[in-house]
């Protein structure tokens, strides 16, 4: 464990003197790992410290072992942290003591969604550099602001994670705070999330090709589709339109904006780190597992497992034989995002397959939550200076995975 009393001491000057050296322009690049026993996935910095990756979160948060310097309540950070704050959270008012007002935040835990009060602090962010292809220098970011949240609030997340990474569009999230310690490094950020605890994923910052092992002959962004990002009316968080779902090319039927999101922030597709299967509001599932019930066909028909409610039993002919029907997110620009078997299906043991997307109740706030088990293996691309997002088919058509990339270290 790195001390960060060690590091503040020299923050000012470190950084300087490593940032005062780059090049025009910059990117940076991060391993991240996934857990099985809870499905999220984190990301590696500071050397050995892994953050829940979290698109929702405003800001980022860990437990603190040792005193970190507070932020006082008159900085703009505090103004920029108390800025979205949740409606399940306390009030977090700040209250000078000792003739000292010192900022006060709210972090969240994105499974339990507990909350506490807990100060923002100075603290710092190391990270590696990478040219698309490696990692290459490393980069230390002071003075970077971060909440320091009490141990209880770990519940439920990976036993190695020390906290949350909020990658949300708020001004003390991890993009923003990025791009305005550093200019040179472009505002957006890509990552691609591996589908098992055996191989590492990859999250970039700023403007890189990307190459992947085996030797890629093209740059993967050059791969991706691209849709714009909604601004929700009293959220960071990201959303996409869509008009319509297709099962192996037909339409299903939905009444008109059933996808829509509303100017009180209500419905629309949002895009989930800590959602671990696409969940579908009930009115739109029920449509959703009829069609996908009657394209399968004949396939003899499995109970019911966990939350999945459309599964099938393949123990004559095998699990990987059945050529499970593509699914077709038909987005608001008329460009597709297609789904393909590794990530519609999941495989349960005993030759039993099952569909995995899940009912998300009849009040559900969002009309869809895109998650983690359909981005798998797959280059997804926040363009925050453009407002749009990009993705990529699955990258096992490419004959590689989100562990592609080569963390050895280059020059």
């Amino acid at each position: 464990m790195h001390h960060p009393q060690i590091f503040l001491v020299s923050l000012a000057l470190i950084s300087f003197t490593v940032l005062s050296h780059q090049p025009d322009k910059i990117s940076l690049v991060a391993p991240i790992t996934k857990d099985t026993n809870t499905s999220l996935h984190s990301i590696t910095v500071n050397y050995a410290e892994r953050y829940v990756i979290d698109l929702d979160a405003p800001f980022f948060w860990r437990y603190c072992q040792f005193p970190l310097s507070l932020i006082p309540c008159s900085s703009p950070q505090c103004s920029a942290g108390q800025s979205y704050l949740s409606p399940m959270c306390p009030s977090s008012k700040n209250k000078p003591k000792n003739g000292k007002c010192n900022c006060v935040v709210t972090p969240m835990n994105p499974i339990t969604k507990a909350c506490a009060l807990a100060n923002l602090a100075s603290g710092y962010l190391i990270i590696s550099m990478t040219n698309g292809i490696n990692p290459t220098e490393t980069i230390n970011f002071g003075s970077f602001p971060i909440s320091c949240a009490p141990q209880t609030l770990l519940q439920s997340l990976p036993k190695d994670a020390v906290g949350v990474a909020g990658l949300s569009q708020a001004p003390l999230a991890l993009p923003a705070q990025l791009n305005a310690s550093h200019r040179k490094l472009a505002k957006k950020f890509a990552f691609c999330l591996p589908s098992s605890e055996e191989t590492k994923g990859v999250i970039f910052f700023g403007d890189v090709p990307i190459y992947f092992l085996p030797p890629a002959k093209i740059d993967l962004i050059g791969t991706l589709s691209y849709t714009p990002l909604l601004q929700h009316p009293k959220s960071p968080e990201y959303y996409i339109g869509l008009k319509s779902i297709s099962i192996n090319g037909k339409g299903s039927y939905f009444r008109r904006n059933i996808f829509q999101l509303d100017n009180s922030g209500n419905g629309g597709v949002k895009i989930s780190t800590t959602v671990p299967y696409t969940m579908l509001r009930s009115d739109i599932y029920k449509i959703f597992v009829k069609d996908f019930s009657e394209a399968i066909g004949g396939i003899p028909r499995a109970m019911k497992r966990g939350p999945f409610e459309v599964c099938v039993n393949a123990r004559r002919i095998g699990l990987s034989v059945i050529p499970f029907p593509q699914i077709d997110l038909e987005l608001s620009n008329g460009k597709n995002w297609t789904i393909f078997k590794p990530n519609s299906i999941i495989d349960m043991g005993n030759s039993v397959g099952c569909l995995a997307f899940v009912d998300g109740g009849k009040k559900a706030k969002q009309a869809v939550v895109i998650g983690t088990y359909q981005m798998e293996n797959q280059l997804m691309l926040f363009d925050l200076a453009a407002s749009r997002l990009g993705f990529s088919s699955s990258l096992l058509f490419y004959k590689t995975t989100c562990g592609g990339f080569n963390f050895t270290r280059g020059t």
